[in-house]
C-alpha cells in the first residue's frame, strides 16, 4: 500500500488536480448529455412501440372474438396469442418507464390483458350463446376499451415528458455551461491567492482534527479538550465535535434505557394478553356441556382451560421450552376443537428431539389462532391445521399450517412488509417476529406463504440449543 500524501503536498497539488477535475468536469458534461439522449430515445422509443401496439388492438380482439362467440367460418379460434403478446410488450415498456403517470397507466394495461385472457377462457368455457354473447360485450369489449384507453393515456404521458425531458435538458446544459465557466475562473483566482497561506495555518490544526475524527470512528467516545487552533473555522469544528460527543454518550445511554423499557413493556404485553371473548366462549361451552349431560367432556375442558393458563404464565419466565410451548398449544386446541368440532381438525408432530429448544412463550399460540380465525373458520367448512417441527441443520423449523381460505398476493405482500418493518398491522405475525429477531437475531424469526384457496404455512427458525445466533439460517 502507498503512502498517504500529508494535507501540505495535497494543498500544493490542488491547483494542478483542478485543471485535471475541469477535464473531468467536460468529461462528466459529456457523459449527461449522452445520458439525457438516451432518455430521449428510450422514450420515443415507447411512445413509437405504443402506437404501434394501439393501432389495431382493440378492433383485432373484438373481431375475433365475434367470430368465435358467433362460430363464424372466420374465426380462426381464440386471439389468446395477441393478448399474450401485448402483455409482453406492456412488461416489456414497463421495465423502460420511469415517469409515476405513465407507469400506472402502463401498469394498468399490463393488468387489464391479464384480465382480458382470463375473460376469453370463461368463454371458452361457456357453452350457451346468449351467455357467451353477454360476456363477449360485458367483459371482452369493456376490456378491449380500457386497454385502448389507457395505452392512449401512456402516450400522452411519454409524450408530455419528452417535451419535458427536452426543455430540462435544454436548462441544464446552458446552466452547467455558466456555472462551470464563473466556478472555474472564481476558483483559479481564489486558490492561486490563499493556498499557500492556508496550507500553512489549517494543516497542522486539520491533521489533529483528522486523527481525533479516526479515533471517534473507531469507538472512542472520551470526551477531550478542543484543538487548540487560530483558524476560527477548525477550532469550531473541534468544539462542536466534543460538544457532539457529549450529547452522543447521552443520546446512546436514553436510546438504550429507553429500548429495554419499551421492549420489555412490549413482551410482557404481549404476553399478558390474553382474550377475554376465547374465555367468555370457553365457559359458554362448559356450562352447555354440563347442561347437555355430559359432565367428563367439561371436566377435559376445565383441565384444558386450566393447562392453558398454567402455560400462560409459565412461572413468570419469558423464554421457555418447546416442549412447555408444545403443551400450550395442545391445550388451547383441544379447547378450541370442543367448541368447533365440526368445522377443525388439528395434528401436532414435533420431533421430541426438539424439546429442550428454547423460544419465547406465546409464539405458536398467536400462529394457530390464527390458522383458526383466518383460515379455517373463513373456510366454512371442515379444515385441518397442522403443527410440525424438525431439526434443519443448526436450526429448529417449526410450522403451523392450514388448509383454509389462504390469501390473495397483495394481502400476502402487505404482512410480509409488516414483518420486516415491525409495523403493527395483520394478524400479529410481526409482534410475533420482531421478539424472536430481538432474542436470537435476524437470522430467525418467521416466514409466511400462502395461497388464495389453498391455506397458509407460517414457519418458525429457531437455534438449536449451542448453535450460533443466525447459523444456518436460509429461512
Amino acid at each position: 500500500m502507498s503512502r498517504p500524501c500529508s494535507i501540505q503536498r495535497r494543498m500544493r497539488r490542488l491547483v494542478l488536480v483542478f485543471c485535471a477535475l475541469t477535464a473531468g468536469v467536460l468529461a462528466a458534461m459529456l457523459c449527461l448529455l449522452i445520458f439525457h439522449n438516451g432518455q430521449y430515445a428510450r422514450l420515443l422509443y415507447n411512445i413509437t412501440t405504443a402506437s404501434e401496439f394501439n393501432q389495431d388492438f382493440k378492433t383485432s380482439i373484438d373481431l375475433k372474438m365475434y367470430y368465435y362467440v358467433i362460430e363464424s367460418q372466420y374465426s380462426e379460434g381464440l386471439p389468446v396469442d395477441e393478448v399474450e403478446a401485448a402483455q409482453s410488450l406492456a412488461g416489456e415498456l414497463l421495465g423502460t418507464t420511469s415517469q409515476k403517470d405513465s407507469l400506472r397507466a402502463i401498469t394498468s394495461v399490463l393488468n387489464l390483458c391479464e384480465n382480458l385472457e382470463e375473460k376469453i377462457y370463461q368463454i371458452e368455457q361457456t357453452r350457451d350463446y346468449d351467455e357467451r354473447q353477454g360476456q363477449l360485450e360485458n367483459n371482452v369489449y369493456v376490456l378491449t376499451a380500457l386497454i385502448q384507453e389507457y395505452m392512449y393515456a401512456y402516450l400522452y404521458c411519454e409524450s408530455v415528458q419528452v417535451k419535458v425531458l427536452q426543455e430540462r435538458i435544454d436548462r441544464q446544459i446552458a446552466g452547467e455551461i455558466v456555472l462551470i465557466a464563473v466556478l472555474m475562473a472564481a476558483l483559479i483566482f481564489v486558490l492561486t491567492r490563499y493556498s499557500v497561506r492556508l496550507s500553512r495555518s489549517v494543516t497542522d490544526p486539520v491533521v489533529a482534527l483528522s486523527r481525533r475524527a479516526e479515533e471517534v470512528a473507531g469507538g472512542d467516545l472520551t470526551i477531550r479538550e478542543p484543538i487548540a487552533s487560530d483558524t476560527y473555522e477548525v477550532r469550531t469544528l473541534s468544539e462542536g465535535m466534543e460538544e457532539m460527543i457529549a450529547r452522543l454518550n447521552a443520546q446512546i445511554e436514553e436510546t438504550t434505557r429507553k429500548q429495554e423499557s419499551l421492549r420489555r413493556a412490549e413482551l410482557a404485553l404481549l404476553q399478558a394478553q390474553i382474550n377475554p371473548h376465547f374465555l367468555y366462549n370457553t365457559m359458554d361451552t362448559i356450562i352447555w356441556l354440563i347442561e347437555a349431560g355430559k359432565p367428563q367432556e367439561a371436566e377435559d375442558m376445565v383441565a384444558n382451560l386450566s393447562a392453558f393458563f398454567r402455560h400462560t404464565l409459565s412461572k413468570g419466565e419469558d423464554v421457555i421450552t418447546l416442549e412447555a410451548e408444545e403443551g400450550h398449544v395442545r391445550s388451547y386446541l383441544q379447547i378450541q376443537q370442543a367448541r368447533y368440532q365440526d368445522v377443525m381438525r388439528y395434528t401436532i408432530d414435533i420431533d421430541p428431539a426438539l424439546r429442550h429448544v428454547m423460544l419465547p412463550k406465546l409464539t405458536l399460540q398467536p400462529l394457530v389462532e390464527n390458522a383458526l380465525y383466518h383460515g379455517i373458520k373463513l373456510k366454512r367448512a371442515l379444515g385441518c391445521i397442522s403443527v410440525t417441527g424438525r431439526a434443519e441443520g443448526r436450526d429448529a423449523v417449526l410450522s403451523v399450517s392450514d388448509d383454509g381460505v389462504g390469501m390473495s398476493s397483495q394481502r400476502l405482500s402487505q404482512l410480509r412488509e409488516a414483518m420486516e418493518s415491525g409495523e403493527r398491522v395483520g394478524f400479529g405475525l410481526a409482534t410475533v417476529n420482531e421478539r424472536l429477531r430481538l432474542l436470537f437475531g435476524p437470522g430467525y424469526g418467521l416466514t409466511l406463504s400462502s395461497r388464495q384457496g389453498s391455506g397458509a404455512t407460517v414457519t418458525v427458525r429457531l437455534p438449536m440449543p449451542g448453535g450460533a445466533p443466525g447459523s444456518d439460517s436460509s429461512g
